[in-house]
Parts: structure tokens; sequence; C-alpha cells
């Protein structure tokens, strides 16, 4: 295919990112913030593609062909040239904002795009130079199985900006959606609510962790329960996202529930640190 992406952050979102456009024929690279971050970014992806090779949606040579086409570095010069430059780092303004200055500085021309899912486009474009070509684009995890893109444009966001971000959402096999610059966007203003009400009323002993996870799978045909699902996110993550859409909409429903912060202080942060409100 011959364009390059490039992703910054290696952690579950960005090497899933990585991943799909891999999968799609794109060159990728994907940017840590240290040679070690970089590393464990390269073992995530290969795990990722050995897992679907061992689905049988991928052969032997795919899987060479990819790992061929992908450039693992901690350093920002190798992003010069790409069709667009993913940042997928903490949900933490200050974060992106640092991440999103250096982007610019090393892909001039480039579509800058955020993976942000909570955080306002506007005013994350406003620190940058030229914010008409900054997006968003809100993949959903696991990213090479999620089919929908949101794409988000803020008040300086250029309708070419918005083009190219739809045309390479359809290149790597997504479904994109055109969604205004709201607090949570529609995922999460939808999600972290449902999420916090079930951590509420477990406070409350409503209802057992397993009870509350069973009523919504069997009542509700989720797949997963809300508990679960939050395990499966990263409660750390759950808690930037809740804190950020309450910071910008003040609405109690998003204040986070006091269980999440305490599982967060203690380290119990879900399935990747093999504890959060089950054990794996």
């Amino acid at each position: 295919m011959g364009e390059k992406i490039s992703v910054i952050g290696p952690g579950t979102m960005g090497t899933g990112i990585a991943q799909a456009f891999l999968q799609s024929g794109f060159d990728v690279v994907l940017v840590g913030r240290s040679e070690e971050s970089a590393k464990k970014g390269l073992d995530l992806v290969n795990s990722g593609i050995s897992k679907a090779a061992k689905k049988g949606s991928l052969s032997e040579s795919d899987r060479a062909g990819m790992l061929a086409r992908l450039t693992v570095t901690h350093s920002y010069d190798k992003i010069s040239g790409s069709a667009v430059v993913i940042e997928a780092v903490s949900e933490v303004l200050e974060s992106k904002i640092s991440v999103l200055k250096e982007c610019e500085q090393y892909a001039k021309g480039s579509l800058i795009a955020s993976n942000t899912s909570s955080i306002s486009i506007t005013l994350l474009g406003n620190s940058l130079s030229n914010p008409e070509m900054f997006v968003g684009m809100h993949f959903f995890n696991p990213v090479p199985i999620m089919k929908p893109v949101e794409v988000i444009a803020g008040e300086k966001t250029s309708q070419k900006a918005i083009d190219i971000a739809f045309k390479l959402s359809e290149m790597c096999g997504k479904t994109p959606i055109k969604v205004k610059d709201y607090p949570g966007f529609v995922a999460n203003s939808i999600l972290m609510p449902m999420l916090n009400e079930a951590m509420l009323l477990l406070e409350k002993r409503v209802a057992t962790k397993e009870g509350i996870d069973s009523i919504v799978k069997l009542g509700l045909r989720h797949p997963m329960g809300p508990l679960e699902l939050a395990d499966f996110i990263g409660l750390d993550v759950c808690l930037d996202i809740t804190n950020s859409i309450y910071e910008a909409t003040k609405d109690e429903k998003y204040k986070p529930a006091a269980v999440l912060e305490e599982l967060v202080l203690q380290k119990k942060l879900g399935k990747k640190t093999g504890e959060g409100f089950y054990k794996y």
C-alpha cells in the first residue's frame, strides 16, 4: 500500500491501532517514550498478531509481512512523511498536549489525530500551530476487532482533515462516524455512567459483583457485565475518563464512585495488573 501511519503510545490502544493498520497493509511506526516502553509495545503487537494467527485469520506469511512493515522506536524523527500520526497516550490533558506538539514538529503537513475518548478536540487543537489539520479519531478496544471510529472535528478542524480521517479509517476496515466535540463524545457519554452506576450499586450492596454482572449479561444481553468490562478497559483508564467528563460537565452522574478511586489508589487496575473488581 505504501502509506505510512505513525502511532504514539505503545499501550493497549496504541498497539491495537498499529496492528489494525498493519493488517490492512500499511507501514506503521510505533513510538514509545523510552527504549523500554518501545520494546513492550513490540511485545504487545507480536502478541496480538500471534493471537490473530492462532485464530486462523492470519497466515504465517501474513504475520511475517506485518512485522516487516513495523518500525518500533522511541525517536520521533521516524514519523516524518506519515499520512496520519495518531496520539494514543494516557487520558491526561498535559501529556496529550506535550505529545501532540512533538508530533507537529516532526510531521509537518501530516494529519495529526488524537485517540482521546473524552478530552475536547478544540481544547487540544488550540495548543497546536495548525489546528486545521488536527482531528479526533477514537478507536474502540480491542481495535483489530471493533469496527467503529468516532471522528471528531474541533472548532478549527478543516473538512480536508475530516475527509482524510474517514478515508484512512475505511482503508483500515473501520466504520467512521462523525461526532460532535462533546465531553465523552457518544460512546463514553453512555458507557461511563453505566459502569459508574454498577460500582455505586456494589458500594450500596444492592447485589454482589457477580450478581450485577450476571443481571446485565442475562437481562440486558450485554456480552460482558459492567464490572468485568471496567476491569477489561483498565480501572485507571475508567477513572481518567470519568474525571475528564465530570470536570468538563460538572454532571454528578460522571462523578467517579469511591470504590473506583480506591482500587486505582491500590494499583488494582483490572485485568492488566491481575486484580481489579475480580482476580485474574
